[in-house]
């Protein structure tokens, strides 16, 4: 044995994966994964450099582990935020011993020098079996639109899919019983290899696990097709990245549509699927907003009725489009907007949930006491607490008996438990 390591992950799913990738890679070095930090040999830290309020969790936690660490530790720093200011952050972080872009192996013993040091196919990598009864699956890299307020491109690059047999090994070897797909541009799969898109692959991967969840779809991209796909083979839950539905804000941050239309597809869709859920996110205070603006919004969120919504204030970053916009919004008036839309979603929310109370619902069990049906994607929304002599990775009918704002409570219905 090599020694102990601890990898600590920071941001949204893809960046899950990625940690998994490296875990992978370190397994096959010969080390073993720690019960903590403070135990391992080797920390690393896969950091998240989206917007500015990640960027400063990133540092925040790499220098409470940097403290925390044992004597002789050495720490790894990876991830966005290493990718996206090498060396700007080697020269700021005296207390990482490394800082690691993408795909470079994690165990060299010196800070690497970007021009010779060998790079890693991280997309690609083997990663362990799945410790939890659902896995993401990253099936593309990068980026090909040109979002104002974007900055991933500038260090994710363009758009990379896997192959399909990449991918149908990966979910094979996982051992999961719920496979979320993600990319940052998901429902653009296989576009850039002229091989069969995402529709093609959701189908095969619903071949091989119970229950598939797609995340981060871009709207203009819901075809009939796919929704078609997610109906037959997926669970019935849509996220779709919309970010605002103002059609003349859309247009300033280089996006497509506006909240009719974003009405209408969702309208038909549950049309279809009444049990459908719904998740998007919004940006608030990207410059130029008006109030005419934010009432489009808030009007948009009322009448939408989504399931989930996360909402964020706009945040500068340096190399997009909108840094070099006028028309910032101030910073208070920022946060009174996203304070008001959060409240309103918020009872949404909580109204959406305790409607279920008293229906019956199928569920996947991710641990004792804790379960999930298909309105619940893993770690991002809320979960159904059920007995704990459930097994966890099995899956269960339950009568919704209970409502706690976005947590939900469930009582087994006998005769239908499932295995």
């Amino acid at each position: 044995m090599r020694g102990r390591y601890w990898v600590e992950t920071l941001g949204c799913p893809k960046n899950q994966v990625d940690s998994e990738k490296i875990e992978g890679t370190l397994l096959a070095d010969g080390y073993e994964r720690a019960a903590s930090a403070a135990q391992a040999d080797l920390v690393v830290v896969n950091t998240c450099a989206f917007i500015e309020d990640a960027r400063r969790e990133s540092i925040d936690v790499t220098l409470q582990l940097a403290t925390a660490r044992k004597e002789g530790a050495r720490l790894v720093v990876t991830g966005c935020l290493a990718e996206r200011y090498g060396d700007e952050l080697a020269a700021t972080l005296p207390e990482a011993d490394q800082v690691a872009g993408f795909g470079v192996p994690v165990t060299l013993q010196r800070k690497p020098d970007h021009g010779q040091v060998p790079r890693l196919d991280l997309l690609n990598l083997p990663r362990p079996p799945s410790a939890r009864p659902w896995a993401y699956v990253k099936v593309a890299e990068g980026c090909d639109r040109a979002c104002g307020f974007c900055a991933i491109p500038s260090f994710r690059g363009a758009q990379r899919s896997r192959a399909p047999e990449s991918v149908l090994g990966e979910v094979e070897s996982l051992g999961a019983q719920e496979i979320v797909l993600v990319a940052q541009d998901l429902a653009s799969y296989g576009r850039d290899r002229g091989q069969p898109g995402l529709v093609e692959l959701v189908r095969s991967v619903a071949e091989r696990v119970p229950w598939v969840r797609l995340l981060y779809l871009y709207p203009s991209e819901l075809s009939d097709r796919l929704v078609d796909t997610v109906e037959d083979c997926c669970v019935h839950y849509f996220d779709l990245s919309l970010q605002h539905v103002s059609r003349p804000h859309l247009r300033r941050m280089r996006r497509w549509g506006d909240g009719a239309r974003f009405l209408s597809r969702i309208a038909s869709i549950r049309a279809r699927m009444p049990s459908a859920a719904f998740r998007s996110n919004f940006i608030i205070g990207y410059p130029g907003e008006t109030e005419d603006d934010h009432d489009a919004l808030l009007e948009f969120i009322d009448a939408a009725q989504l399931d989930w919504c996360g909402l964020f204030a706009y945040s500068e970053e340096e190399g997009t489009y909108a840094a070099g916009l006028s028309g910032a919004v101030p910073a208070a008036l920022v946060a009174e907007r996203l304070a008001e839309a959060s409240e309103l979603q918020d009872r949404v929310t909580t109204k959406r949930r305790a409607a279920l109370v008293g229906t019956t619902v199928d569920v996947l069990v991710d641990a004792p006491g804790v379960a999930r049906s298909h309105r619940e994607a893993p770690e991002i929304d809320g979960v159904i607490a059920v007995p704990r002599e459930l097994a966890p990775g099995s899956f269960a009918t339950v009568e919704i008996t209970g409502a706690a704002g976005p947590d939900l409570e469930g009582r087994p219905v006998p005769a239908l438990i499932g295995g």
